[in-house]
């Protein structure tokens, strides 16, 4: 931190759901926060908006095709323009920079980060996929760089906030809880004919795309719970998994004294978002307090894995580990696209998933440059697959 006392901020996918709450959040602290980077991929209308409000240092634009726009739109403010991936990952090794909010979707998230990482910088890290990809090799380059990774996920951030104080007592387990998503109750009879329309109706929580999807067919759930085992340093049979229709209760630890700690709120991603940013201070906030009053029944239930597969298909993926995360990943991350496209159906995401889980070749201690190769050979297959 230098003489402002301000922490300076990369945000990697600014114009996306995570990315425009935490400039919310920002903007309600601009006296602990001060912008530095901004990053989009194809949003270059938001990202121009964003860059003439918050001034960073620079941004990038990942596709291209609209360097030119966002170059001249930013021109009389003095701010860099970059543009490409390779730019992305170099933007993250700047000096200026402090904390890296990686807020990209999916596979994208992964090489930004490393680079971060290898920079040493402070990791708020929204992008599940990293640690589901590569976890093994993100969490040991983070110890050996003495980089400190703070979850934005609710469920671990949740987990993160039960562990403060306790870092000397060990976990028993850890309980994510799931909404269950708009789908919960229904049997696969029920499921076959949904629509994406359907399938994006999130109940309680508002987010991109792709993870609305991936929360409607419970993967979401279960990468997070890959993504739990190495932010926590967790076994598999240690992370078990309930669906909570309320999202009030966003995770629990279980201490071996038998005691929970459990973190409690409405479901508003700000906080999470807040929490790793200023950690360790809890900031001030306007966001809507819980009132028990409104909420007299908090209820509880087990998963239904026959139904919704791809949770079972993640804890199998976890539990084999190597480079099978990544196959579940890029497999699920191909079946989202399709699905989106109306090329495939609800249900049949898993059997895609599965397939290639049973079919790529496993290498039980993968480099960065196996899970590429991995990441690669699955998506072919899966679009194989698809037709």
């Amino acid at each position: 931190m230098r003489e402002d006392h301000k922490k300076h901020i990369a945000i990697l996918g600014s114009t996306g759901s995570i990315g425009t709450q935490a400039l919310d959040v920002i903007a309600a602290h601009r006296e602990k926060f001060e912008v530095e980077v901004l990053t989009a991929q194809n949003n270059a209308d938001l990202l121009i908006e964003q860059a003439k409000n918050f001034k960073p240092n620079a941004v990038v634009i990942g596709n291209e095709d609209y360097y030119n726009q966002v170059k001249e739109a930013l021109i009389p403010l003095d701010i860099k323009v970059f543009a490409g991936e390779s730019a992305l990952a170099s933007v993250v090794q700047m000096d200026t920079i402090d904390l890296v909010l990686t807020a990209l979707v999916g596979y994208a998230g992964l090489k930004p980060t490393i680079k971060a990482i290898e920079a040493g910088k402070t990791i708020a890290l929204a992008n599940k996929e990293t640690l589901v990809v590569a976890g093994e090799l993100v969490t040991q380059l983070a110890r050996s760089k003495g980089v400190n990774i703070y979850p934005v996920d609710s469920e671990h951030s949740a987990i993160f906030q039960c562990l403060v104080g306790e870092f000397d007592n060990p976990i028993e387990k850890i309980i994510l809880t799931a909404s269950g998503g708009p789908f919960r109750g229904k049997k696969k009879d029920d499921l076959k004919n949904i629509t994406k329309a359907q399938a994006l109706k999130h109940p309680n929580w508002v987010m991109g795309a792709k993870v609305t999807i991936d929360s409607a067919s419970l993967m979401n759930k279960g990468l997070e719970v890959i993504e739990a085992k190495w932010l926590f340093g967790l076994r598999p049979e240690q992370i078990e998994v309930v669906v909570h229709p309320q999202s009030i209760v966003h995770s629990l630890v279980q201490f071996r004294d038998s005691s929970i700690k459990a973190q409690l709120g409405l479901p508003d991603m700000r906080l999470p978002i807040q929490y790793a940013l200023g950690y360790p201070e809890r900031l001030n906030s306007e966001f809507p307090r819980f009132n028990f009053a409104s909420y007299p029944a908090l209820t509880f239930e087990p998963p239904d894995t026959e139904t919704f597969r791809n949770l079972a298909l993640a804890f199998k993926a976890m539990e084999r580990g190597g480079n099978m995360p990544c196959v579940l990943n890029a497999a699920n991350e191909i079946a989202v696209a399709e699905f989106l496209k109306d090329r495939i159906g609800f249900l049949e995401m898993s059997d895609v998933v599965e397939k290639c889980l049973s079919v790529v070749s496993f290498v039980s201690k993968p480099s960065l440059e196996d899970y590429v190769e991995t990441d690669a050979e699955t998506r072919r297959l899966a679009n194989q697959f698809i037709g």
